[in-house]
Formats: structure tokens, sequence, C-alpha cells
């Protein structure tokens, strides 16, 4: 965004006066004290039409938001992770549907969580073993400890737990742990948001033989040129760095991570392939773009056409809601589904939704979000720093502001 050129909105088929609409709604949501600032981005046709800033980066020192500004972007992570495996793929290491046992061998003969009473958790075999096709679509049968549904995710809380957003000894170690968990239900049979792309991550440095971060930064984040995507915030960036919020009482916003104390401020020795990356719009948006231009930017290509069409196409079973998930985040599950490593919109009117079919998208925990719209070649990042992402239907109500500037 501090990179890329404004072009007239009318240029690429938007209305200004429509688009101004997002000016006005980015002020209420920040004027009510509800969240801390916003940043909007509208990319269509390859061209930059709208990106505007309001609001604070961080209140308590009385910074503005910046086009510059560093967020933690959580489980955006996940597509970066996603498009880091695919390459493997594409190279031929591995096939979707071969076990990840063949990598990770204490994945082995897993076992699936049956029931239990008095703290004892029962299990029977699973049918069939995860696959990587499982651990790209959420269907795995992992699970996330913050989910608070059963008595697996509490083994995912407990003090020898998982938690890879805050482990100090290696990725292999708290992915060997996690591979002697329960699953939460067959592998296959069902969509559960998890620490999946994680285990990617893990794969990835397995199958590459680099750590996990160098492969990302080496192969994905430097080639696509998004400069200041990391796992952790250097010195000379720190200013630029945002503040997380919690929505407290009423509303109220609690300062959550201190931009000046962050464990963000220093490399890590487990780096999150599932939700660990700090990025900017104008980042995220060469990202976006990678993806519309099915797999190359600016000369390089990381995936071929064929690859990224795969990546955005549902692979479930029906879709998220058939899966076992009839909500997610702030919205209905109904008419979208999950390709590899993104949500996709199978049926907008199912959705209750303004989009387009084939549209792919996710977001943060700290309420970020992106999608992509091949059918209308258009991208929207959205970021901002509070959680959870389920306090405010935000995502929701930027999408019909930037859809309904479409005059084309």
């Amino acid at each position: 965004m501090d990179t890329l050129p404004l072009v007239s909105p009318e240029q690429v088929g938007l209305s200004a006066a429509r688009l101004a609409r997002i000016s006005g709604w980015m002020k209420g949501w920040v004027d009510s004290g509800k969240l801390p600032g916003l940043l909007v981005a509208v990319m269509r046709k390859g061209e930059l039409a709208f990106a505007e800033t309001y609001g604070k980066a961080d209140v308590e020192r009385n910074k503005p938001v910046r086009p510059d500004t560093i967020y933690r972007i959580y489980s955006m992570t996940k597509p970066l992770t996603s498009t880091a495996i695919m390459m493997l793929y594409e190279e031929g290491r591995f096939q979707l549907d071969d076990p990840i046992s063949k990598f990770i061998p204490g994945f082995k003969n897993p076992r699936v969580y049956s029931g239990g009473s008095r703290g004892k958790i029962d299990t029977v075999p699973a049918e069939r073993e995860i696959t990587f096709r499982d651990l790209l679509s959420h269907t795995s049968g992992l699970t996330y400890g913050f989910m608070e549904s059963n008595p697996v995710d509490a083994l995912y809380r407990s003090k020898n737990g998982i938690d890879f957003g805050t482990a100090t000894t290696s990725l292999k170690e708290v992915v060997d742990r996690l591979a002697t968990f329960p699953l939460i239900t067959q592998p296959g049979k069902a969509w559960n948001y998890s620490v999946a792309t994680d285990v990617l991550g893990r794969l990835v440095e397995v199958i590459s033989g680099q750590p996990f971060e160098t492969f990302l930064v080496e192969k994905v984040i430097k080639p696509l040129g998004m400069v200041d995507t990391d796992f952790f915030v250097p010195e000379a960036k720190r200013d630029r760095f945002a503040a997380n919020y919690n929505a407290g009482v009423g509303g109220k916003l609690e300062l959550l991570d201190d931009p000046g104390k962050s464990r963000y401020l220093n490399p890590r020795t487990v780096n999150s392939g599932g939700g660990g990356l700090v990025s900017t719009a104008s980042d995220y948006l060469r990202f976006c773009k990678f993806m519309l231009n099915k797999g190359q930017l600016d000369g390089v290509r990381l995936l071929g056409r064929k690859t990224v069409e795969l990546m955005t196409m549902n692979h479930l079973n029906g879709d998220m809601a058939a899966m076992g998930m009839p909500r997610w985040s702030e919205s209905t599950s109904e008419g979208i589904g999950f390709g590899l490593g993104f949500s996709v919109t199978l049926d907008p009117t199912r959705a209750h939704i303004i989009g387009s079919r084939g549209e792919y998208a996710w977001g943060g925990a700290a309420s970020t979000a992106f999608w992509c719209d091949p059918a209308e070649d258009m991208a929207v990042v959205m970021l901002t720093q509070l959680m959870p992402s389920t306090t405010y239907p935000i995502r929701r109500e930027l999408r019909v502001l930037t859809y309904q500037a479409i005059v084309d």
C-alpha cells in the first residue's frame, strides 16, 4: 500500500462515491471506541483503487495507523504455509492422499476419541491415517486448545500440552508430542479448525531439509517481495508495530500485547505455520495478487496455474456446515467450502453474503481478513488488532461495502 500507486476507481470498474462509504464505516467503528484503528485496501484488475487508514495503531502511545503499520496476522499465515507445502508437492515429493506418517512416524496408527468419564479418555483406532489433504482442508481430526469442546482439546491446554505460539523447544518436539494425542474425529469425516497447518510447517522442514521459517522466508516471502513479513519484528521496524487489544466488558479496549514488550520482538525457536507471521497491507496485497495471477508475480512463478486452481476448489464433502461446522467465526458456514488453505464460497445465497462463487478467503484471530475474487479480479485486505475475531461482524459488513462499489 505504501508502495502501490492508487488509481481512479472508475478506471477499474469501481465507483469512487460508493467506495467512500467504506471511509464512513471505518470512522464509525473506531470513533465508537470498539476498534483501535482500521486499514482497508481494495485492489481490482491488479490496481489499488482504495486504501485508507483511520484511528490508532497504538492507543497508549497515541500512534496513528499508517499505510506501513505492521500487524499480527495470525491465521492469515496459513495460506502462505499452504503455498510452501504445495511448492514441494509440485516437486513430486508427496501425493495429497499420502499418509503424513511417511514423514512423521509418530502419526502412524492414530487413535480417535470415543468418549469417557471421570477424566478418562476412551479411544478407538482410526479408520485410516491422516493425509496431506486432511491437513490442508482441516479434516484431519486435530483441534485447537482454545476450542474447549471436548476432553481432547483440554489435553492441548494441559501443562504438557500443545502451544505453537509460545513453545521454546523445537517444532519437531511439539509436533511429535501432538502425535501422541488422540484425534477428535475420524480423519476426513468432519471439518475442525486446528493446528493442522502447524503440522504442515513441520512437514515443510522434514521434506525440504530446511528449518520451516527459513524455507518460508527464502522460498515464498522474499520471492514475492513481501519485505515486512516475518515471524518477528526487527528493531529497525518496531516503531511501526501495532498494539493488540482484547474486547473487554462493554467492548472497552484492553491492551493485550504491548508492541514494546511483545514476544514478536525477537526470533523464536518454534515458528507457527498456522499463525506466527506479522505483515503489512502492501505485503499481503502482493500475496493476493500472486494468487489471482495463478501462481506468479512480477515474473516470479512459485506455483503452476493448475495447482492454484486445485488449492482454491472445495475439497470437502459438501460445505463446512455439512461437515459438522454450522457456524464459523461470526458467520454461517452454509454455502462455504474449504480448499487447500482457504475457505471457498460455493453459494453466496446459502451463505447469506454478497460475493461470488469461487471466491477464496481467510482471516486472523485479531480480526484481520482478506479475500480474493477471481470472477471480479478483486482482492480486499482489512487489518486491525482486536481479539477475538468473533467480536464484531466487520468482515461481513466490509464485504457489502466493497461489492456494492462495483459498477462495470
